[in-house]
């Protein structure tokens, strides 16, 4: 971990790493006609990089007419949670070897729909931040 303040600690690019590894769900932002939008995705990753499948619609849209997506995970337990926040570039990937490569991550949709298209996020920059919980500091009496 590269430091802590105030119960916020700001996490390495390997400790996100192997948080993201951990988790199986994540959120999709991206700009679809001028507005964003957020998608909750089941995905994997696979090297650095995320990688989850959409079938048409909004999501494939979003991706194809706009590149550039930011992408959150986070969990937490009663004790502390985390973030990991990805800003990176998505390409639908067309290619017979890269989709070879996504199919071997054995990534299959939750709910039963047709979801043909595999996306892949390779991040530009990688943020994650552990937070400790606890009580709000005692800031004195309030004046009456």
């Amino acid at each position: 971990m590269t430091g802590e303040q105030n119960g916020v600690t700001v996490l390495s690019d390997d400790e996100c790493w192997d948080l993201l590894k951990s988790a199986a769900l994540g959120r999709l932002v991206t700009n679809v006609g001028g507005e964003l939008e957020i998608f909750p995705v089941n995905f994997v990753t696979q090297g650095h990089t995320i990688l989850f499948r959409t079938g048409e619609g909004t999501k494939l849209f979003g991706t194809v007419m706009n590149d550039k997506v930011l992408f959150e995970v986070d969990d937490h337990n009663v004790v502390e949670g985390w973030s990991v926040v990805i800003r990176g570039t998505a390409q639908v990937l067309t290619g017979a070897d890269d989709i070879h490569e996504a199919d071997r991550a054995q990534l299959l949709p939750w709910i039963a729909t047709e979801k043909l298209r595999f996306v892949r996020i390779a991040p530009n920059e990688l943020s994650g931040r552990r937070f400790v919980f606890g009580p709000e500091p005692d800031h004195g009496s309030y004046p009456s």
